[in-house]
């Protein structure tokens, strides 16, 4: 499933350039989510909880389903961002819903620049999972451009051809 998730999302993203507005503009929605999710702060025992670390969690368990290293290094990741997420939560309120708003507007505008420059809509418009695989898209080029897994690159580039 994960060969035939990337695959489709890729077969959306062809151009370069759209996607490098995608190495900027889906880091950026994934953080702003997070901030978003960051309150309120819910704490159990020594830990405190949050929408955001349920969401991540979630999150999580689908891509270990797809794929037990890429769904690890995602859940690396997405505790990455809960942890920033939870610091810019603890800020004034205005301060938290401008930093959160603002960077989902400012992820998005880059989001849609890029397939303006492709010429053809979001996939997730044709398939809400599309949300879900946009983050780990982003982890697997940059993993395949470093030369990492490159058996499943080679198995995503032959597949994306299907869609």
């Amino acid at each position: 499933m994960l060969v035939h998730h990337l695959a489709k999302y890729a077969a959306y993203h062809r151009n370069p350039r759209n996607i490098a507005t995608h190495m900027i503009g889906i880091p950026l929605i994934v953080l702003a989510v997070v901030v978003l999710l960051s309150r309120p702060v819910v704490p159990v025992g020594a830990v405190a909880l949050t929408p955001a670390m349920l969401a991540a969690l979630a999150a999580t368990i689908w891509y270990l389903r797809l794929d037990r290293p890429f769904g690890w290094a995602m859940a690396a990741v997405l505790a990455l961002a809960c942890l920033a997420g939870l610091a810019i939560g603890r800020a004034a309120t205005p301060v938290w819903l401008a930093t959160g708003i603002g960077t989902f507007v400012l992820g998005w505008a880059i989001q849609f620049a890029g397939h303006a420059i492709e010429g053809r809509k979001p996939a997730f418009i044709d398939d809400l999972r599309g949300l879900l695989v946009g983050p780990l898209f982003v982890l697997a080029e940059i993993v395949f451009a470093l030369g990492g897994r490159p058996a499943i690159h080679r198995a995503v580039q032959a597949e994306q051809t299907r869609f």
